[in-house]
């Protein structure tokens, strides 16, 4: 069997570590690991409550080291991203707000400017 990046095949766990799962891949000699954080969206504390040892796993192809052969896999890649939306409404100012200047022109604004860095030199 001939794999490529991108593609999506099963196999099973054959060893978890700290670091990852090692699978091996249906058809494949050679063994990949996912990464631990290629498991799932969100923070993984423990590989051995999302997987066991002989567990039957859909994984994509992320990588293959073409001097070592090693296999990069993913099962994050197939799950559905949700994002925390939160983070997108925040209010972002692209003015310093707080002296209240708005959108005034340097030029209206200089002078003024210039007022307070003469009174904090004297």
């Amino acid at each position: 069997m001939k794999l490529k990046i991108g593609d999506i095949v099963t196999g099973k766990i054959s060893g978890i570590r700290t670091y990852g799962a090692f699978v091996n891949i249906d058809g494949v000699a050679e063994q990949g690991l996912i990464h631990i954080s290629e498991c799932k969206n969100g923070y993984v504390t423990n590989l051995e409550q999302i997987f066991q040892l002989g567990q039957t796993v859909k994984v994509m192809i992320l990588d293959i080291d073409e001097y070592t052969g090693k296999i990069s896999l993913s099962t994050r890649a197939l799950q559905k991203t949700s994002y925390n939306l939160e983070h997108y409404h925040k209010k972002r100012y692209w003015t310093n707000y707080k002296n209240k200047i708005g959108f005034q022109t340097i030029a209206a604004i200089k002078p003024i400017w210039v007022q307070e860095v003469l009174k904090k030199i004297n």
